[in-house]
């Protein structure tokens, strides 16, 4: 959930600020991209070369450096931040931020934040429970802001109670849970094919086709980002998986592919089958290498099950079923066919005929064509932003 999030994290004038190096740590191990923003009392507890250091860019501690005569754009900052994290929150910051006082640049950056704020209270038992404290964290989570609870322990002044910031793993863990029920395929099952299939000759050949997969890894890794839960499918294919959190299941010919899907179709909410699926495959697969010996040398064939045709029948009235078609003639006609016979929601047209799509290429150019004859033309993008095209319209249709 925190991979490729860009994160502000905010670090107060607080003993536990030197729980901020193994937070940073963490966000970086996740895959976040992360600013640190210290109040100037923080740099007494924690210095800003460690937070650099981890974080692997500057440290913000001022508005102004006179030194380099460089202004720090706390908007340009705030703007920049898909979440804001606050940890140690101190009661001083709890009470600037609850009444919008703004006398260091932690302050100016929370003021001008328009993305989630998290924020993660430190203090002593007694100022936790103060009045005032309480009232502060009702007021912020009034404006939004989320509280990151903290826990139970031993304190700073060696009383035993509420009040120690949460534990760097328990703030990376309270972040990613909170992240993910908001996003909008939040524990859907979703299915997704990739890649080729290769269909044995011999044991040394075999019939394929030019996919690389790509397209189909761009869906699954965009689905993943979205909150549901992906198995992907995939032929031979060099590509890797971005999301940690995607189910593969490696697969080589059609058969095995078809028997995969079967499997998982049926507990899936949606289906999105990007795979180039051989449509023919050798009657018979020699055990031993075929000799060049002849010639000439022919292959008797026979077609393959049409996996998109068979989940198409099996389709539900609540299932999202989503196929490709990749032409070099009479495009569209060919795909309307496709998509009605298969019995499909919507149907990806690829034409090798535009520039910027077809197999091993880092763009594609779409058509989008849904089961009222719907039809939506997109320019040449890369294929992590097709795949977002494609996921906003299975997005659309699983919250009809």
């Amino acid at each position: 959930m925190l991979e490729g999030k860009n994160i502000v994290l905010g670090v107060c004038g607080s003993i536990a600020a030197y729980k901020a190096a193994s937070f940073v740590r963490l966000l970086i191990k996740a895959g976040a991209n992360v600013q640190v923003v210290m109040t100037p009392d923080a740099i007494n507890f924690i210095t800003p070369l460690t937070l650099s250091t981890l974080s692997k860019n500057p440290v913000h501690t001022v508005y102004f450096d006179p030194e380099t005569g460089e202004w720090d754009n706390h908007v340009e900052l705030a703007l920049w931040a898909d979440v804001f994290v606050i940890a140690p929150t101190s009661a001083n910051t709890l009470a600037k931020m609850a009444n919008g006082i703004c006398d260091n640049l932690l302050m100016a950056v929370y003021l001008s934040a328009k993305c989630p704020v998290y924020f993660a209270p430190a203090m002593d038992l007694d100022m936790w429970k103060h009045r005032a404290t309480q009232e502060n964290i009702s007021r912020l989570q009034s404006f939004g802001n989320i509280l990151i609870p903290p826990g139970t322990g031993e304190l700073a002044s060696g009383l035993h109670g509420e009040g120690r910031m949460a534990e760097p793993e328990e703030m990376i863990a309270f972040l990613s849970a909170d992240i993910k029920k908001k996003l909008p395929l939040v524990d859907q099952k979703i299915l997704v094919t990739a890649g080729p299939t290769y269909e044995a000759i011999d044991p040394v050949r075999f019939i394929g086709n030019h996919s690389s997969g790509k397209m189909g890894f761009a869906i699954a890794d965009e689905l993943a980002l979205l909150g549901a839960d992906v198995t992907l499918i995939a032929g031979p294919s060099a590509q890797k998986s971005k999301q940690q959190s995607i189910k593969r299941i490696d697969v080589t010919s059609a058969a095995e592919m078809l028997e995969a899907c079967l499997a998982q179709f049926k507990n899936s909410k949606a289906c999105v089958m990007s795979a180039a699926v051989a449509d023919y495959t050798p009657v018979t697969v020699s055990a031993q290498k075929i000799k060049k010996s002849e010639s000439s040398f022919s292959i008797d064939l026979k077609k393959t099950i049409d996996i998109l045709s068979t989940l198409g029948a099996q389709k539900t009235a609540n299932q999202v079923l989503v196929g490709f078609a990749l032409e070099t003639n009479d495009e569209e006609k060919n795909a309307i066919a496709k998509l009605q016979k298969k019995n499909l929601d919507f149907i990806v047209l690829n034409s090798l005929n535009d520039e910027g799509a077809g197999f091993q290429k880092d763009t594609n150019k779409i058509t989008i064509i849904d089961k009222n004859l719907e039809k939506t033309v997109y320019g040449v993008k890369t294929k992590d932003e097709v795949a977002r095209d494609i996921c906003q319209k299975v997005i659309e249709l699983i919250k009809k």
